[in-house]
């Protein structure tokens, strides 16, 4: 069982700066994409510039976890293989992977972390993956606190890993093909098409429109601030942030905002710890609604409900301002408008529930005037926003200026201890983690005619942009030593030097636990959703009992398939579930969905395990 009860807060990083900016608002540790094969394609980075985020999170002993997570071509798996060993050169901590050919390859003592992609969502799954070498296991963002507590309660040696925040996907991770099948673009290869935010049109099996034009697969954003001790005490030990492809500003805010709310429960739950070391302290307020929101929900954490999607929008809202007062040809009120400024973007629903955007000109008191860039923006009769409208706004001018500058520091307390010795003198310096170290001074002693105290304390708590803060300077001596400030400078740099490379030194890499491991698969028999493309992979599961394997959709597409597993019900949505709601739709069975661009799926609904299906459908 897990027993030292260290924590993490994973932030992404989009590259190597994003990482770092990361780590200084709170990270305990980072996720970053590999050169190539990682979930999100559009947001890779060479060898040199993760081991440049390595060595910066190595001083605050954080962690740097690089995503190979994609599903892997024959042709792909040499390159992989040599992309993984550069990668345990430069001291990265664990990957984060999804297909099992990995573990077939001849592979470096290095941490793995099963991706969410591998649709963790049982303790069979779990504890398969566990037996089989994983130190970790991402959960899926659809699972229950009770579902949680099951798996932890089943697997307490294994990690678990949740999401907090971040955009959702509607499908189950790893379980969505519908960008494969109408883009060839496929999600399990990071290059996902978002096809769950388009808008459609739901027909009944009569051809009757339910809903017209709406976007019924988009989900809101996740949130789990209120929810961060509940999900510790159910076995969650990293929490995690969504985002390889969102802009710095985004990763600043909301790292600060979860770093913020874990230190205030660690400061109640002493059995407890955090991963990394430092203190931080914010420039600014964090605001988790003043980044990209499609509007939040916690989705399933407490089990099925209402408000998890956003049907209007697929696009950021922000934060709610109030309601439009009085406006006018490009202007508007709204109370309190000492809150904008010039340069905020804002946004509205129109009557047909469209988000219309624009920015702020100028403000004078209440009144906001508006750059009128698009006509579309307003009511075209009269270019106004009618009275009692709400606003939002999803660029806040200041804030993002605040963003845009050194925001945080970041920084280890060290005591140091100033003491004499036959040869001169001695500092010896221990910071919060217990780390020593010492430098030594040879100085022929000579007495002070004036106090020496508190030179020496300003001297040596000299330590600009190392990274420590001077917590406490003790000097013990027997007599008032003079020392040259000079001399002191000096001292403070070499016990500096030294302590750096006694962290360096000390740094603990994290066990891998995979090499041998063999343990039977839960079932005999792997469809197209098992994702297996290539032949490594293919003997893993043989290798483990299952005797039945389809390629991934990828390779051998499936007519008619399902192509989406969603938790999120369309019937449940509009109040229909016999289930939950003891409600009967008022239209007939089966219901499809229609893109844009006139391609049809069929909606199937498994109320057993309360879960929508969406197939392709040739249907008539």
């Amino acid at each position: 069982m897990i027993t030292n009860r260290v924590i993490e807060l994973l932030a992404p990083a989009k590259n190597a700066d994003y990482g770092i900016e990361a780590i200084k608002h709170g990270a305990d540790a980072v996720y970053i994409g590999a050169p190539r094969f990682s979930a999100r394609a559009a947001a890779g980075n060479d060898i040199s510039q993760i081991e440049r985020l390595v060595q910066f999170a190595r001083f605050y002993r954080a962690r740097v976890y690089v995503a190979i997570n994609t599903i892997l071509l024959d042709s792909e798996l040499i390159e992989v293989e040599k992309i993984i060993h550069n990668l345990y050169k430069i001291g990265v901590d664990a990957l984060i992977i999804q297909d099992m050919s990995i573990l077939k390859m001849d592979l470096p003592p290095i941490a793995l972390h099963a991706s969410t992609q591998t649709d963790n969502r049982t303790p069979e799954k779990v504890s398969f993956l566990t037996q089989n070498g994983f130190r970790r296991v991402i959960l899926a963002r659809e699972l229950s606190l009770d579902a949680i507590s099951e798996i932890h309660s089943k697997c307490p040696n294994t990690e678990l890993e949740a999401f907090v925040h971040g955009s959702l996907c509607v499908s189950y991770s790893g379980q969505c093909y519908a960008s494969q099948l109408c883009y060839k673009r496929s999600a399990n290869r990071g290059v996902c098409a978002q096809f769950c935010r388009l808008p459609f049109t739901l027909s009944d099996a009569n051809g009757k429109i339910i809903v017209e034009d709406k976007h019924l697969l988009s989900l809101k954003d996740m949130i789990r601030g209120d929810y961060l001790e509940e999900m510790l005490d159910a076995g969650i030990i990293s929490f995690k942030i969504e985002g390889r492809l969102k802009d710095i500003s985004y990763v600043k805010n909301v790292t600060g905002y979860y770093n913020n709310l874990l230190n205030s429960i660690l400061e109640r739950r002493k059995e407890y710890k955090r991963g990394s070391s430092g203190s931080i302290r914010l420039k600014f307020e964090p605001n988790p609604y003043k980044s990209f929101n499609r509007g939040f929900t916690n989705y399933l954490l407490n089990g099925k409900k209402d408000d998890i999607a956003s049907f209007d929008t697929p696009k950021s809202i922000g934060e709610y301002m109030g309601t439009v007062t009085y406006s006018g040809p490009g202007w508007l009120m709204v109370r309190d408008g000492s809150r904008f400024s010039n340069g905020d973007g804002l946004c509205h629903f129109d009557s047909k529930g469209v988000l219309r955007g624009y920015r702020v000109n100028r403000v004078e008191g209440e009144k906001l005037s508006l750059y009128i860039d698009n006509t579309e923006v307003f009511d075209k009769n009269d270019l106004t926003i009618e009275p009692g409208t709400k606003i939002y706004r999803n660029f806040d001018h200041e804030f993002e200026k605040t963003l845009s500058k050194e925001s945080a520091e970041r920084e280890i307390d060290v005591r140091l201890e100033l003491s004499q010795n036959s040869e001169g003198f001695r500092l010896d310096i221990v910071d919060s983690d217990g780390v020593e170290a010492y430098a030594l001074l040879t100085y022929m002693k000579e007495r002070a005619q004036s106090p020496q105290k508190k030179n020496i304390i300003k001297q040596l708590s000299r330590l600009g942009n190392t990274g420590f803060r001077a917590e406490e300077v003790i000097i013990n001596m027997e007599d008032e030593w003079f020392i040259p400030s000079s001399l002191l400078s000096s001292l403070r740099r070499e016990v500096i030097k030294a302590l750096i490379e006694a962290r360096k030194n000390g740094y603990m890499a994290l066990p891998a636990n995979y090499r041998n491991n063999v343990a039977d698969y839960p079932e005999s028999k792997i469809e197209y959703t098992g994702n297996v493309m290539n032949h490594k992979a293919k003997s893993f599961y043989r290798e483990r009992g299952v005797s039945d394997i389809a390629m991934a959709f990828e390779i051998e597409p499936v007519d008619n398939a399902v192509v989406m597993y969603c938790e999120h019900c369309l019937k449940y949505a509009f109040g229909w579930c016999t289930k939950h709601k003891g409600a009967v739709s008022p239209y007939n069975e089966p219901y499809y969905l229609i893109s844009p661009y006139g391609k049809r799926f069929k909606l199937l609904f498994d109320c057993e395990n309360c879960r929508m299906l969406v197939k392709a459908s040739d249907d008539i």
